[in-house]
Parts: C-alpha cells; structure tokens; sequence
C-alpha cells in the first residue's frame, strides 16, 4: 500500500497504517475530519471514534482504494466513513474489509456516501471474514441531482454473525444500481436493503445473488419505496445448498416489498429460491469432476451472473 500512487486509506486493528491524499482528493482519519471541517458534522452523527474520510474535489483518472483489516485478537472496531463526491465527477472506488487472524473479531462500519449533482460512482466493496468473526456495516448514499451510483457488495467469506444494511436516497433522474452477493456457511445473516426514490424520473434496480450453505441463516428484506414518478425494480435470487450427511440445513427468506406512493411510479419484483439439482450435479460428475467441484462451479455461476 505504501507504494501505491493512487489515493488510498489502509487501517488494521485501530491502526492507519497508509493515508494517502492526491491532487483532487482528500484523505482524513474521520476524527481529523470532524476537527478540521465543521461543515462535515451535519453528517456524522456524533464525533467518530475512527475510519476514514474521503473529498473527492477534481475529476482523477484512477480509482480511489480503501481496505480495512483486523489482525488482533478480539478487536473491536467502531468506525465512521463519509465520502463526498463533488458535482460532475465520475469515479471510481474498490473497499475491501477482512480478517488476518484466527481469532473473534468485530467489525461495525456505519458510512454515508454523498454524490452532488451529476456525480457518479461505481464502488466495489468486497467482505472476506473469519468464521468467528462479527459484522455490521450500514451504509447510506445520498444521491443528488441526475447522479449515478453503481454499488457492487460481495461477501467471499462469510462471518458467524452478519448484519448488513444498505440505503440509497435518490433525487431527480437519479440512478442506482444495488447489488448484493454472499456466499454464507455457518452464518446468521441479516440483510436489509432499499432504494428510497424520491425525485421525479429517479430509477433503481436492487439485484440480490444469496447462496445459503450447511448452517447458514439468511434473512434478506428487500424494498423499494416510490415517492415520486419515478421507476424501481427488485430481483432477489436465493440458492439452497444441500448439507452433506448429517449436516444442518441452511435457511434462507427472501422478503421483497414495494411501497408506492406515487400513482405514476412503476415498481415491480421478482424473486425465487431454488437448490441444485441432481441433473445439474449428475451432468457434471460424469466429466469428471467431483461432487465438491462440480458444487462450486454451480454456485460460481449463480453468484456471476
């Protein structure tokens, strides 16, 4: 990280190891932030305890790179992430969030992005935990004017406990695309999600790619809430994973809502869970994969889609 060119922010445990501003962006601990700009306390709310504040100022031709890491044992972080994207910019953002350890870590992240007018961000946000681990991220994006987000969410490698919420704000002709992946084994997850679309001529789409393995409990709840003419659609996919002899079965509820409160607003849904089936398993064993194989190039595919 240290060599990296672009702007980034690197914390392990409560620690910054890399902060990295560049013409056009600037990179603050979010405690620094509270200090040095007022204006930024409208949208913490409280002064944060750590995590990272990013100003996105001037148009830059790179992506921008976060990763936050617990190494120690029984760390708990706390953290308090705002980014601010200026009006008419296009960038692009990849965040990661893991574990390097073996012990019962806690992650809790509470973050707001702000897309001024005309802005735009695509953001890659990638989770990879230990199976005794905690997380809670809750992220809000406030989309101004004609702003663009595309927000991909995908966990590798799930946490004993996951609780995950995800709110976008849109204003006129605004755009979003939300869309959510996990692959849970022995996880109790939680996941809650919506599109508020408040501007005339907003449109959203949540798109939701869950796999529930042995032990896994996912519960997901889906909504779109139309305010405004405006369009909105939801597709949330679920895929039960047999447990091997004597294992547990997983649980998976899928629970989509729509709330119009607009006469000219179109909202529509769709959702399915189903499970592999033995044709599919069958197909792929007689060319000489395994089952384990042949399971994972299944669910690969499912989640890639």
């Amino acid at each position: 990280m240290k060599s990296a060119k672009n702007a980034s922010y690197w914390q392990v445990d409560h620690k910054v190891k890399n902060l990295l501003s560049a013409k056009g962006v600037e990179i603050f601990k979010s405690p620094e932030a509270w200090e040095k700009f007022s204006w930024t306390r409208k949208y913490f709310t409280s002064k944060p305890k750590e995590g990272y504040f990013i100003w996105v100022q001037k148009q830059v031709d790179f992506p921008l790179v976060s990763c936050v890491s617990i190494m120690g044992k029984n760390v708990k972080q706390e953290l308090g992430n705002l980014m601010v994207v200026e009006s008419g910019l296009n960038i692009s953002m990849h965040g990661t969030c893991n574990s390097l350890h073996f012990g019962c870590g806690q992650h809790k992240a509470k973050g707001k992005i702000i897309l001024k007018d005309k802005a735009s961000l695509k953001y890659e946000h990638i989770h990879n935990w230990g199976k005794k681990d905690s997380v809670q991220p809750e992220y809000d994006f406030i989309l101004g004017k004609e702003a663009k987000l595309e927000y991909s969410y995908k966990m590798i490698s799930g946490p004993e406990k996951l609780k995950v919420k995800t709110r976008v704000e849109l204003a006129q002709k605004a755009v979003c695309t939300l869309k959510l992946v996990a692959d849970c084994s022995f996880t109790k997850a939680e996941i809650e999600d919506e599109l508020l679309l408040q501007g005339r001529n907003s449109s959203g789409l949540i798109e939701l790619k869950l796999v529930a393995r042995e032990g896994a409990e996912v519960s997901a709840v889906s909504a779109v809430s139309a305010l405004a003419e405006c369009k909105g659609h939801l597709d949330c996919q679920g895929l039960l994973v047999d447990p091997a002899m004597g294992g547990r079965q997983p649980i998976l509820n899928l629970v989509p809502k729509l709330a119009c409160k607009n006469s000219k607003a179109q909202l529509t849904h769709e959702a399915a869970i189903g499970r592999i089936s033995s044709e599919q398993l069958d197909y792929l064993m007689m060319r000489g994969l395994s089952e384990k194989e042949a399971v994972d190039l299944i669910i690969n595919g499912f989640l890639n889609s």
